[in-house]
């Protein structure tokens, strides 16, 4: 049987990343929801289109009020089992309800920028809260960044971590604003990049 709502992942940014998978499944749709980001990365779709602005459960009530035989598409950036709004799509609408397409996430692109092998690598987000974690014994990590203050928490467990960790902002992954470099708790904790930032921590070993 067909599934009502289909969350699909839209890549870290580039239209080039968007899957001809999930170009197809917007195809399908009679209603685009997402960030006006997201929702511009498929000008040739004519669907209905639900805009979030910030509050992604009243985005979700209004897709819950629209008529059941509509064929609705969450557009996630990055892949939906990441941070993303997908997690709250199948939380309210049921495992049953939904299909969910795979898409390219930022942290892939940021492990490929930097040549790294990411078996085993712990991936965290410190968009809302600070990250639960230690660092310390962890041979990788990619930390997904957001306001200012999450660059302080990265500051934070990079500094856990102790000697021997080497860190790298990867910022605007994929867009023409792209940026890779390598950074200390200095410039962490002053906390000048990209909203759209992933933070590498690795071994020095790993990197050398």
């Amino acid at each position: 049987m067909e599934k009502r709502i289909t969350i699909i992942g839209c890549g870290p940014g580039s239209p080039e990343c968007v899957t001809p998978e999930a170009r197809a499944a917007c195809a399908g749709a009679d209603v685009l929801v997402g960030s006006a980001r997201a929702l511009e990365l498929f000008p040739e779709c004519r669907a209905r289109r639900l805009v979030m602005n910030g509050d992604s459960r009243a985005l979700l009530e209004a897709v819950a009020a629209l008529d059941p035989g509509r064929r609705v598409a969450v557009l996630v950036t990055g892949d939906p089992g990441i941070a993303s709004l997908g997690t709250l799509a199948i939380r309210r609408f049921g495992r049953g309800e939904c299909r969910v397409v795979p898409g390219i996430s930022s942290a892939q692109v940021a492990f490929a920028r930097l040549g790294l092998n990411w078996t085993g690598a712990r991936i965290l987000s410190a968009h809302h809260a600070r990250p639960d974690a230690a660092g310390a014994g962890e041979k990788v990590m990619a930390v997904l960044a957001g306001g200012k203050e999450s660059f302080g928490w990265i500051a934070d467990l990079l500094e856990g971590c102790g000697v021997g960790y080497a860190a790298f902002a990867c910022e605007d992954l994929t867009l023409a604003s792209e940026r890779v470099s390598r950074v200390g708790l200095a410039q962490l904790r002053r906390g000048v990049f990209s909203h759209r930032t992933v933070v590498v921590i690795a071994k020095e070993e790993l990197i050398a």
